[in-house]
């Protein structure tokens, strides 16, 4: 029987991460679980002592996210899967939106990602094999309102997923683009804030979409424990999907998408051919 993975998960101190990494722990793989503030970990560590190890890490943080890596990679011996978790919402109509808040979410949310997936990656196309899973969210394909910025944050983590996963598959590593829907975590409690700057004219487009969510907060239909146990099943298959959408809302949505765009695709195909130059 092969040895088990060895994971290394960033943002476990709630939700999909704190899920995964408690799942793994008590099914006997090695993890590196990572949070910016260790009491929040302790537990987790407390399931399997010999197979945990806790790292204090801030995505943002360059020389954090080397030194995370590098601990675990000495620690351990090698990093199978990254499990990029760590995350922030915002809600707030486009022109509401606070740039500075923005900036930040778009920090951490993708060029967090992007220095701990640049990080793993020197040893991993060592070793040809690997696995960089990214929690994104169907709001990487499918856009609504009082999201604009958290959507294009999600946006450009599946953009670089693909190109990534196109580089890459040659070398033996995989890469798995997880997109839930509506989950049980704290996303839409206190990981998100709102635009303080609140305009009329948006209260029935992003005003009404915000409320519907934060409403749902901690009642969502998906379980994060079932997420998790998928997450697990996917990286342990032989074929890890690229795309895992999680929920019934999140492939409700994702299909209504490719309908809507073969609709507008098909319904100006003519226009489209036509830009090209004549052929000769």
């Amino acid at each position: 029987m092969s040895e088990k993975k060895v994971w290394f998960i960033t943002g476990c101190s709630t939700g999909f991460g704190r899920e995964l990494a408690k799942q793994l722990l008590e099914g006997g793989y090695k993890v590196a679980l990572t949070a910016r503030n260790l009491d929040k970990v302790q537990d987790l560590v407390a399931i399997n002592e010999a197979n945990a190890l806790a790292l204090q890490l801030e995505v943002t943080d360059k020389q954090q996210v080397a030194d995370a890596v590098t601990s675990a990679e000495s620690h351990f011996g090698r990093i199978d899967v990254l499990v990029n978790n760590a995350g922030v919402g915002y809600f707030g109509a486009a022109e509401e939106s606070d740039e500075e808040e923005v900036r930040a979410m778009f920090e951490t949310n993708f060029w967090g990602l992007s220095a701990m997936t640049r990080a793993v990656l020197p040893k991993m196309r060592e070793r040809r094999s690997g696995t960089i899973l990214n929690i994104s969210s169907i709001g990487g394909s499918v856009a609504f309102p009082a999201l604009s910025y958290y959507h294009a944050t999600k946006y450009a983590v599946n953009g670089f997923s693909e190109s990534l996963q196109k580089e890459v598959a040659p070398l033996g590593i995989k890469v798995v683009i997880v997109q839930p829907s509506g989950f049980r975590t704290d996303w839409a409690g206190r990981s998100a804030n709102d635009a303080k700057v609140k305009i009329a004219d948006y209260a029935e487009t992003s005003g009404t979409n915000q409320a519907n969510i934060r409403g749902i907060s901690g009642k969502q239909p998906g379980d994060p424990a079932r997420a998790a146990k998928a997450i697990i099943n996917a990286v342990e298959s032989e074929n890890p999907p690229h795309h895992l959408l999680l929920g019934k809302a999140a492939l409700r949505n994702a299909r209504l998408k490719l309908d809507e765009l073969k609709a507008d695709y098909d319904a100006n195909a003519e226009v489209s051919e036509g830009a090209d130059f004549p052929e000769v």
